[in-house]
């Protein structure tokens, strides 16, 4: 996804190593947008989605995952996240998503 960003017009400001560092990237940062995977080493996803929103409630986040099942998208869509890209993705629908924030 980072090497796809640039050529979708988009600027990479931040990138995390694991859940555990992701809340604190965003607070360094402040991107406009955040992808955020939701099975991730240290945190989930799903706790790094509502400490980001906890810091910043308009943050826009979209969740990553491979996990498709409906009371899991459910649940993050109930807690916040802006949109689910499930994988594997193709480079149409990344951007599809992409544009719905822009």
């Amino acid at each position: 996804m980072k090497t796809l960003l640039p050529s979708m017009g988009h600027q990479v400001v931040g990138e995390a190593g694991n859940g555990n560092e992701a809340a604190g990237v965003f607070a360094q940062v402040r991107p406009e947008l955040v992808l955020l995977d939701l099975i991730m080493p240290g945190k989930s996803g799903l706790e790094v989605l509502k400490e980001i929103l906890g810091m910043d409630p308009a943050a826009k986040v979209i969740m990553v995952t491979a996990v498709q099942q409906d009371g899991i998208s459910r649940e993050l869509l109930d807690a916040g996240a802006m949109a689910i890209l499930n994988k594997p993705f193709t480079y149409a629908e990344f951007e599809e998503v992409l544009k719905r924030f822009k």
